[in-house]
């Protein structure tokens, strides 16, 4: 399975961290990291979310090649693209019909991810009521602890640069949302076995977990 639909929000993951989420009452297109999109002609941005600076969330060369003159790019200060909105975490938007919220995303024992560089997740309210939120490349943070009412969390599972799938379920399990999507495997750290692991972790928990293959 390569897509999901959830409360009339079809999800496809690109691979690693990337997705691309359409909100099938208006056909709005939301790009989440886009990386080494393989469709020489992939569908276009309405708007596009990186978030942060390093090589496989922000490609600028995928970024073009899913953007148009009307796309609206939400990044860090450090991420070296015109014409976009600088984000840090703490901030709120209302835009037509996408609410996005930005918070932390850093690590907490590792050198990769710094809490100074001001690097974000995304909450995204999507279709009026349907929350999605990526954590960006993260630990299991303090700043996730008040999150409620999510229908869909996207989630790292590799561990070395994010949350082990152990760490991930504990977010999980502490969220509740109504799905969780496994990210960040198979591609430069992880593999399968870590978002079955995750999975499997989730099903004993009663969560709900899906796996997708690279669209």
């Amino acid at each position: 399975m390569n897509e999901v639909v959830i409360k009339n929000i079809k999800i496809e993951w690109l691979g690693h961290s990337g997705f691309r989420l359409t909100v099938l009452s208006r056909n709005e297109i939301i790009y989440i990291d886009p990386f080494d999109i393989q469709d020489p002609s992939p569908p276009k941005a309405d708007f596009i979310l990186i978030t942060h600076s390093h090589y496989d969330h922000f490609s600028e060369k995928d970024v073009k090649k899913v953007s148009m003159p009307k796309t609206r790019i939400f990044a860090p200060l450090d991420v070296p693209m015109n014409m976009k909105m600088t984000v840090e975490p703490g901030l709120f938007y209302s835009l037509d019909h996408i609410k996005i919220e930005t918070f932390p995303a850093y690590n907490l024992n590792k050198p990769f991810h710094s809490k100074e560089n001001k690097w974000v997740s995304f909450l995204l309210t999507l279709d009026g009521s349907t929350k999605v939120f990526h954590t960006g490349d993260s630990d299991l943070i303090v700043d996730f602890k008040d999150l409620y009412g999510i229908d869909v969390l996207f989630v790292p599972v590799s561990g070395k640069f994010v949350m082990t799938s152990d760490e991930a379920f504990q977010l999980a399990k502490a969220v509740r949302p109504e799905y969780s999507i496994p990210m960040h495997y198979g591609k430069i750290v992880g593999d399968i076995s870590d978002a079955e692991n995750f999975k499997r972790l989730c099903e004993k928990e009663g969560l709900k977990a899906i796996l997708l293959e690279k669209a």
